[in-house]
């Protein structure tokens, strides 16, 4: 039976450099591609045949997180793989709380990226080495007591929230994450959004209250 995957990263020669891979290996096939959250909402929000989405945790317009957990909403069936260059703990857990069924670093080898589409496929549960030993940690209690600020939050979001509650503006923000200005403008938004608060202001004062601004 043939795996269906549709990739979701906002760069393209990842996603030109894993769609070749995918396509190379028997029994796999690539049906769809999308640069950002919406392009996946339609996407896969349509007819396209999919059991396995290949997920990036930032894209320029939305949280990989938040968009794992709108599509296992709508389509229960699909398998989510998460592959980001993030590896701590907490987008591990934001990851799986959103549905998705397995988490790989972009630096995984290309027999550990087939492993994983096929496990995932089949309904199981996979996480990579460095990922996996990190989780257990956490489980095992290494972190299990710390309290994360805004946990709707991304880490990406988390990062940008506070250098904003620091007093950085965005074109700061935007050279010390090596981000476009754009993608901290949409962080931002989103940002606002989550937090249910009508500016930045707003958003400075509860992220002080919860320790965030010392950047």
């Amino acid at each position: 039976m043939t795996v269906r995957a549709v990739l979701v990263d906002d760069h393209p020669v990842f996603r030109i450099g894993m769609a070749a891979l995918l396509d190379s290996l028997p029994g796999i096939r690539v049906t769809g591609q999308a640069a950002s959250a919406a392009e996946a909402r339609t996407l896969l929000g349509g007819s396209v045949e999919a059991d396995v989405v290949l997920m990036d945790l930032d894209l320029g317009d939305g949280s990989g997180v938040d968009l794992t957990r709108d599509l296992l909403r709508d389509r229960p069936g699909l398998a989510v793989l998460v592959v980001t260059m993030h590896e701590d703990d907490d987008a591990v857990v934001a990851s799986v709380r959103a549905g998705a069924r397995g988490y790989l670093v972009k630096s995984a080898p290309p027999d550990a990226v087939e492993r994983a589409v096929r496990a995932v496929a089949a309904g199981e549960m996979i996480l990579s080495p460095a990922v996996a030993q990190r989780a257990m940690s956490y489980v095992l209690g290494g972190r299990a007591a710390t309290r994360v600020p805004f946990p709707q939050l991304t880490d990406r979001e988390r990062e940008v929230l506070d250098l904003v509650a620091a007093g950085l503006d965005n074109a700061v923000i935007s050279k010390r994450l090596a981000l476009s200005p754009k993608t901290v403008r949409n962080h931002v938004a989103n940002v606002l959004t989550k937090l249910a608060v009508p500016d930045r202001s707003a958003a400075i004062v509860r992220a002080r209250e919860e320790g965030l601004g010392g950047a």
